[in-house]
């Protein structure tokens, strides 16, 4: 019996830890790839790989309409999401859409050459998800939106009498906004245990640290005040990121809240956790040398410059 059997992930491989980590230094050499021309949010999305491996390749259930051979269904009966009994994940940092790209490519519901088309008018793949994208489930960038979009998602299935999970990914700047919080507010109000929100802690928003800017901690505690269930794993360790998952829903009636703790920049020494690297358009030589760097071959040398935000 394979995963689409049973209604866990969307591979139908065996996914012990060394082979999801396969996975993700392949997802990482696509971001990489993507950060030339144009550039991307490449450290963002470098930081958050593991978290959407983890989740396409074990957690989530897409249903019989998407298994077995998910390159092979028609995108457009992907992209009208017409299963039920799905689960639902919303990539609420949307300027890591890199990460989801790679995955998707992965996961074989994105074919690899539609990269090429990053930032071009011909295609939907730039610099945030597009519905257009198989796999992509709403429009995201503006910060602080998916939230409550995910948490209205849960209240439905739970209506309707459904087992879906609803998972979303926030960043840990995104968590200055308001909207964050009144949603889980409300989401804790009706009881929806069926809701997990993913913080990638990689303790920067744009170019500066979180507790430089708007502290953020004891996160914790701030997130059990609001009523929420909480767990705090290293978010690049998939054996963590698995337990995590598998305890869901942690406390009966209570919105699950998994702090993945995570570097900015991950695999990449010359830009980990650099505040100065958060969006990247590197030239051809420097991306040759970055996946050189990333399997721990060179020290890449970086000269563009960077995007700098005051």
């Amino acid at each position: 019996m394979d995963k689409n059997e049973t209604g866990r992930g969307i591979s139908t491989e065996t996914s012990s830890p060394e082979a999801l980590k396969s996975i993700a230094l392949k997802v990482r050499e696509h971001i990489i790839r993507l950060s030339a021309g144009g550039g991307c949010f490449i450290g963002a999305s470098l930081s958050c790989v593991e978290i959407m491996v983890y989740l396409y390749a074990e957690f989530l259930r897409p249903g019989k309409e998407r298994g077995g051979n998910p390159a092979g269904v028609d995108e457009k009966s992907i992209s009208r999401r017409k299963n039920p009994g799905r689960d639902y994940l919303f990539l609420s940092k949307g300027h890591d859409v890199p990460a989801l790209y790679g995955t998707l490519v992965e996961m074989g519901w994105l074919d690899k050459d539609r990269l090429k088309n990053h930032l071009s008018t011909r295609d939907s793949i730039y610099w945030h998800p597009n519905t257009n994208i198989p796999g992509v489930e709403f429009h995201s960038g503006s910060l602080g939106h998916l939230p409550a979009v995910a948490s209205g998602v849960a209240l439905d299935c739970r209506i309707g009498g459904g087992d879906n999970r609803v998972v979303v990914i926030t960043g840990d700047g995104e968590l200055n906004e308001g909207s964050v919080w009144e949603t889980l507010l409300v989401a804790n109000a009706y009881g929806l245990d069926n809701l997990t929100l993913v913080v990638d802690r990689n303790q920067f928003q744009a170019n500066i640290r979180t507790e430089e800017l708007v502290p953020l901690e004891p996160l914790e505690d701030k997130f059990r005040a609001f009523g929420c269930a909480v767990r705090r794993i290293d978010g690049h360790d998939f054996e963590a990121l698995g337990a995590a998952f598998e305890e869901l829903p942690m406390q009966k009636g209570k919105v699950n809240i998994i702090i993945a703790d995570t570097v900015r920049g991950r695999g990449l020494p010359s830009i980990e956790a650099r505040a100065d690297r958060w969006f990247c358009a590197f030239s051809d030589a420097e991306i040759r040398e970055l996946l050189e760097e990333l399997h721990g071959n060179v020290h890449a040398r970086i000269e563009s410059e960077t995007l700098v935000v005051r």
